[in-house]
């Protein structure tokens, strides 16, 4: 299943927070880093796990896990 540019962007942003802090970012931290509000990042995550590119545990803080490889995803930007 292929993803847009944006999407791309936040699945990658995900993997380089994860592996340079060895944990899953918070909704703030993505928040700060794509300069926009709470209710897109949270639009934005509902869609990347319904699209089988995230899975999140309901009720637990940090709990993103990236479902690709490094392979399959784009450069950040």
């Amino acid at each position: 299943m292929e993803y847009t540019k944006k999407q791309g962007q936040y699945l990658a942003f995900i993997y380089y927070y994860r592996k340079l802090n060895r944990v899953a970012p918070a909704h703030s931290d993505i928040q700060q880093y794509f300069r926009s509000d709470p209710a897109s990042v949270n639009n934005m995550l509902k869609t990347l796990e319904r699209k089988g590119f995230i899975r999140r545990e309901p009720g637990k803080a940090r709990s993103i896990e990236l479902l690709l490889e490094r392979e399959q995803l784009p450069e950040l930007e």
